[in-house]
């Protein structure tokens, strides 16, 4: 495995534990703070969100193209259908100082927007890669932007990466 590889994994174990934090039905188990939603309507809503944080980075380059998928989440037992939508994505083949200019503008827009941000700083890889961990206004979504630069380890490009969460669900 490579470094870039384990890098990423150890950004979405920070992501998994910083968004369990976040939304408090993950991380404590409060079974009347878990909404029944339909799971296409949460997914609909994760990628709605993605698409406005694409607009405030308003970052020039490719994005990848992929959609929110569900995925279970893991502090409930199997046989509950507790899951989160899920919409990781990413903008490359952009200047890196216009994606820096990006993710000042998160700084400045998201609260403007009703988000809260929970942590802005540097990650846990050994790259020391920029993150921002945010909180929408009633908690029903987690964004984690980091970006990374180049790295010929892997070769890696610069790259902008981003992952939108739902809170946890029930489903309908």
């Amino acid at each position: 495995m490579t470094r870039y590889n384990l890098n990423r994994r150890i950004s979405k174990l920070g992501f998994i534990i910083a968004t369990c934090a976040l939304a408090m039905a993950c991380s404590n188990g409060n079974e009347a703070a878990v909404k029944t939603q339909d799971g296409d309507t949460v997914k609909a809503g994760v990628e709605r969100t993605s698409s406005r944080i694409l607009e405030i980075l308003d970052v020039k380059g490719k994005v990848t193209e992929t959609g929110a998928m569900t995925s279970r989440c893991s502090d409930y037992d199997s046989d509950e259908e507790v899951y989160r939508a899920r919409h990781p994505w990413s903008i490359y083949k952009a200047p890196f100082a216009d994606m820096q200019k990006g993710m000042d503008r998160l700084r400045v827009e998201l609260p403007k927007d009703g988000w809260k941000i929970v942590r802005d700083g540097v990650d846990g890889s050994k790259a020391k890669s920029p993150q921002i961990v945010a909180e929408s206004k009633g908690g029903e979504f987690a964004v984690d932007v980091r970006l990374h630069k180049a790295s010929k380890v892997g070769n890696a490009p610069d790259l902008l990466e981003v992952t939108v969460e739902s809170a946890c669900y029930r489903s309908k």
